[in-house]
């Protein structure tokens, strides 16, 4: 299994082997079809596009600051900058460790560009339930978790394309100039 959503295979459609007859009954030969492989179903979607790796490395920071908040009675400084504005700059470095993490887990297969989208998102949803130093005075635990419920579910809905879809597509209505038309959707 995969740590990122896998994108469905669509069946591919190969011709059959020809014969030792040269080809001559090749126009009669029946095109083979290798089954498509499906891709990840709604909960596995729905778990996989939570960034837990950046959500443990986030919470490990956030309890640090969050000791200095409360030895410093809300004053504390770190290397002279308040607490505060370190855990915000700590919140962006997640959002931007998010995608590279997806980036760099990727394997054959994955949807890492849909995947980092969604994990990016999610983020500072995650974030926000777990107390974040960088939302302390905005944080309410009953809004949180409204939040959280609401964002995980719908973004088990969000799923990626086929590989080669549009091109299939576009094949299939009009394969004289099917890579064509793909080259100009790309542009």
């Amino acid at each position: 299994m995969s740590r990122l959503v896998r994108k469905p295979k669509l069946p591919e459609t190969q011709p059959a082997q020809t014969s030792d007859f040269g080809g001559m009954f090749q126009s009669r030969a029946q095109t083979a079809t290798t089954a498509g492989e499906p891709g990840d179903d709604y909960l596995t979607r729905m778990v996989k596009y939570i960034p837990a790796e950046i959500i443990g490395c986030s919470m490990l920071v956030n309890s640090i600051l969050a000791q200095a908040v409360a030895a410093g009675n809300g004053t504390a400084t770190m290397a002279g900058l308040s607490v505060t504005t370190i855990a915000v700059g700590a919140l962006l470095a997640g959002l931007i460790l998010t995608p590279l993490f997806c980036w760099y887990v990727r394997e054959d297969g994955d949807a890492w560009v849909v995947n980092a989208v969604v994990s990016t998102i999610a983020f500072p949803f995650w974030a926000y339930l777990m107390g974040a130093v960088a939302f302390a005075k905005f944080h309410d635990g009953n809004l949180a978790a409204i939040l959280i419920l609401t964002f995980t579910a719908v973004s088990g809905l969000v799923a990626p394309l086929p590989d080669g879809s549009v091109a299939a597509e576009q094949k299939a209505a009009n394969p004289k100039e099917g890579p064509r038309l793909v080259e100009s959707l790309k542009a």
